[in-house]
Order: C-alpha cells, then sequence, then structure tokens
C-alpha cells in the first residue's frame, strides 16, 4: 500500500510539473512583462510628479479656487465635454489637476492655471501593463487570462513540491543549478500570499468587462450598465438642454463640513453645462481598502447620498478594494516598498522558472541553447527597453511613437540574443540597460535644471543613480570574473 501510494505521489508530482513547466513556457513571457511594469506601476505617482518636476505643489486647494480653475478649463473647450474632473491632491501626488475629455492642465493654490498636464512615459507604462497595448478590452481580457496563468502556475508550483515546507528554509549557495533551484522555490514560498492576491485581483481587473458583456447578454438584454450600477451606482437621465454650469464650491464645502475625516480625491461633474448635470464627489476612507466612496449632488449642490462602497453590500466594498489591494494604494509609501520588494521577488522567480527549465533541459541531453539566449534577451531586454522609452519620452517621444521604441526594440533584442548566445546577451543587456539610465539622468538634469533635484523629482533621480551604480558595479565585476577565468584557463596546460 505504501508502494502505490508513494507511487501515485510520484505521479502526481511529475503531471503537476509538467504543467507547471508548459504554463510557464507558453505564457512565461507575457506574464514577466506583466511583473516589471506592474513594479514599477505601484509609483505611478511618483513618476508622474517626476515627469514635470516644475509644477505647483500644494497639500490642498479651497473649493472656490478649484471652481476657478475648472469653470476656466471649461470655457476653454473647443467641444463640449461630457465630464469635467477636479483631481486633488494626494500625499503621494500633491497636485491639483482639471481634466476634461480631451485637456486636462495644473491648477495654482490661487485657482488661476499653470501648466498643461503631460506625462507620456507614466501612461505608456500603465497602458503597457493595463492592456499591453492591444485595443482596450482585448488588451484587458489577455491580461486577465495572464492573471489566472500565473494562478494555475502558483499552484501546480506547490503540486509539484511535496516537501515545500519541510524544505521552507533551504537555500544550497554556490550550488550552481541547485542555487538557482532553491532561490526559485524558497522566493517562490514565501511571496506567495503576495503574488497570488496580486495575480487574483489583476484577474478580476481583466476579465470584469468580458463577464459583464456576457453576463448582460445572459440576463439583462445586452445592457452592462445593468451589471455595473449595483456596484457603482446609476445616473440619472441625460437632458442635453444648454444649462449654467453646475456649481462645485458648494459639494466641496459640504463634504469638508460634513465629512471632515474623509478625504476627498476627485470631483465629477456629469455633462456639465446642460439640463441633466449632476456632480460626483470620490472620497478616501482612511484605513479601508476601497479606492473610495461616490458621494452624489445635484446641479444644486444638494447632497443625493453615497453609492454604499463603503457601507454597502459586501460584493460592493470588496470590488471597491481589489484596485488598491492591486497596486499597494492603501498603505502609504511603506506598503509601495513592500510592494517593490515583493515585485521584484516574483520577477526573481519567473525569470529564473526558465531558467532551472532550460537547465534541465540541457541536463537530459536535450539543449535548446538558442531559446535559452532569447529568454535571456527578454529578461534584460524588457527593463533595458522601459529605461530606453524614458529617454525617449524626455526627448519628446509620446504615446505611439514609445510603443513601437519597445515593442520594436524588444522584437529586435531578442533576434539579437538568439544569435549572440545567453552569456553575451547577458553582458549586453546590463550595457544597453546602464547606458538608457545614464542618458535619461542626463536629459533630465540638463532639461529640468535644478528642478530635478526638487521634492517631485529627487526620489525617482536617486533611484535611477542607484540601480546605473548597481548595475555598473555588477558588469565590472562580471569582466573581472571572465578576464579572471581566461587567465587561469591559459594558465593550465593543455590537455
Amino acid at each position: 500500500m505504501s508502494a502505490s501510494n508513494s507511487k501515485a505521489s510520484a505521479t502526481r508530482v511529475a503531471k503537476s510539473l509538467e504543467a507547471h513547466s508548459l504554463i510557464a513556457v507558453i505564457f512565461g513571457g507575457l506574464i514577466y512583462i506583466l511583473a516589471v511594469t506592474g513594479t514599477l506601476s505601484v509609483f505611478n505617482h511618483e513618476f508622474q510628479r517626476w515627469e514635470q518636476p516644475n509644477v505647483p505643489e500644494m497639500e490642498s486647494i479651497s473649493p472656490e479656487a478649484a471652481e476657478m480653475a475648472a469653470l476656466e478649463v471649461f470655457r476653454s473647450e473647443e467641444t463640449p465635454t461630457t465630464h469635467l474632473y477636479v483631481n486633488f491632491p494626494q500625499e503621494d501626488l500633491p497636485r491639483t489637476v482639471i481634466t476634461t475629455d480631451t485637456q486636462a492642465f495644473f491648477a495654482a493654490p490661487d485657482g488661476t492655471i499653470a501648466a498643461k498636464e503631460a506625462f507620456p512615459w507614466t501612461q505608456f507604462l500603465l497602458d503597457l501593463h493595463y492592456y499591453l497595448h492591444l485595443p482596450q478590452i482585448l488588451g484587458l481580457t489577455v491580461v486577465g487570462a495572464l492573471g489566472a496563468m500565473l494562478i494555475a502556475m502558483s499552484f501546480s508550483g506547490l503540486l509539484a513540491h511535496p516537501r515545500i515546507f519541510r524544505d521552507a528554509f533551504t537555500f544550497r549557495r554556490g550550488a550552481g543549478r541547485l542555487t538557482t533551484v532553491d532561490l526559485h522555490n524558497r522566493l517562490s514560498v514565501w511571496t506567495l500570499p503576495f503574488h497570488l492576491s496580486n495575480a487574483l485581483t489583476g484577474a478580476i481587473l481583466g476579465l470584469a468587462s468580458i463577464l459583464a458583456f456576457a453576463i448582460a447578454a445572459a440576463g439583462f438584454n445586452n445592457d452592462t450598465d445593468a451589471v455595473f450600477n449595483p456596484v457603482f451606482g446609476s445616473e440619472p437621465e441625460e437632458n442635453s438642454a444648454p444649462a449654467e454650469v453646475a456649481t462645485i464650491s458648494t459639494p466641496l464645502t459640504y463634504m469638508a463640513r460634513e465629512f471632515p475625516d474623509l478625504d476627498v480625491t476627485y470631483f465629477i461633474l456629469h455633462d456639465p453645462g446642460t439640463a441633466g448635470q449632476h456632480s460626483s464627489i470620490i472620497a478616501e476612507h482612511r484605513d479601508r481598502l476601497i479606492f473610495g466612496e461616490y458621494y452624489n449632488f445635484t446641479s444644486d449642490g444638494d447632497y443625493e447620498g453615497n453609492v454604499g462602497i463603503s457601507d454597502g453590500t459586501v460584493g460592493q466594498q470588496i470590488t471597491g478594494a481589489v484596485y488598491n489591494v492591486h497596486f499597494g494604494n492603501w498603505g502609504g509609501l511603506l506598503v509601495k516598498l513592500a510592494y517593490l520588494i515583493f515585485g521584484v521577488g516574483l520577477c526573481v522567480i519567473i525569470a529564473s522558472g526558465l531558467s532551472i527549465y532550460f537547465a534541465k533541459r540541457e541536463a537530459n541531453g536535450r539543449p535548446a541553447p538558442k531559446l535559452a539566449a532569447v529568454w535571456s534577451g527578454l529578461i534584460w531586454g524588457t527593463p533595458a527597453m522601459l529605461a530606453a522609452t524614458l529617454a525617449a519620452a524626455l526627448l519628446g517621444s509620446s504615446g505611439g511613437g514609445l510603443v513601437a521604441i519597445f515593442w520594436i526594440g524588444l522584437l529586435a533584442t531578442l533576434i539579437i540574443a538568439g544569435f549572440i548566445g545567453r552569456e553575451k546577451t547577458q553582458t549586453f543587456g546590463r550595457t544597453f540597460m546602464l547606458t538608457s539610465l545614464v542618458l535619461v539622468l542626463a536629459i533630465y538634469t540638463g532639461r529640468y535644471g535644478m528642478s530635478a533635484f526638487s521634492n517631485a523629482g529627487l526620489s525617482i533621480s536617486l533611484l535611477g543613480a542607484v540601480l546605473a551604480a548597481g548595475l555598473g558595479w555588477w558588469s565590472l565585476n562580471a569582466r573581472k570574473n571572465r578576464l579572471g577565468g581566461t587567465d587561469e584557463a591559459a594558465a593550465q596546460p593543455a590537455e
């Protein structure tokens, strides 16, 4: 009986390992890109500040000044906008931004318009993580499916390691491939809660739209609003007859008076300048995981109640927490730093996983050197091309230009890797990334002068400098090791 159980266990482990490897080989590259971009996206507010370090910053703005700025932007619209937004200062993004369907401007504390908002690289990064630069619904669906694949990889990896708890602290240093295996397994175990929750919330965010379409088709006569309204609330009927623009300062003053413990983050005026206009205010609830609650007002500023994300059904509250849990927007800088560490860990797990796969193939007499080199090209090419696009953005590229630079550059890197081999690819990747980072810092300092060293620009610049220094040190040591190995080999007598 014991032998039978042992055989069944070995069969289960072998099948789990096979499934784990198969998923990794098929989807590993795209999941790695999502892991890298997701780790960086946690700091999207910091990147936005960094891209424009010389605009007004403030802890707060008065309701009257916010209304003054919003109305000035609204009057500048050449075609009517269906929404008018005021983004209020937050701890990690202490700026006031007025946004319409077509443009966005920074507001000064006195309500005057300061400058046009533009963060092309941060938007490029977010679009890459959200959609992989595919059409929106298709991209969300693909990204959501990749999140589901990461969940499958996590569980199949657990099933493939029956001694996972016994070996939880095992790490064999200097043991070649076994060291990589231990690193992969230990990081996978200790960071499992993080990357499972991230994969699950990513899958939910990505697949929500396609699921809504399916549910609407099945039971709501293709009305997707009927699917989302119970969670996020419904809007009143449209009335496009012209009218004076609704009050903005009155709802904001009401919130400050009646809900002083809430942090107002957004004001939204729906269908401004029409008889059907109405407004919503999104306010954060401290010590809650939800992204915020909607507080609704009439065009005259009369309070109509909240949607229920903060105190409604369990489903509403869970739905409201998914975004913050995924992106780490719920606990300040310490939580963001934790997400950075765990995110880098996930990148290492994914990168080492396929490296182990290719090493096993070689050990079993089925080497795939070109595929191994291409994988190495993806591992190094992804962050290197992100750094290259950052330099391009500082030089004026945006939108489709950055998309083309990234994907064409990454494809070229993969092709080159297949010709030059894995070791040269690693050297090339480090060198290219280091060069791009140094170029970024040089262009940034030259473009913004002393503003590059302001509170808005300093943190990301320091991070880039530390990363560049680390890459330089790594490259120098790698070169010394290669030269040392060459010298030792030359000193050995030929056999």
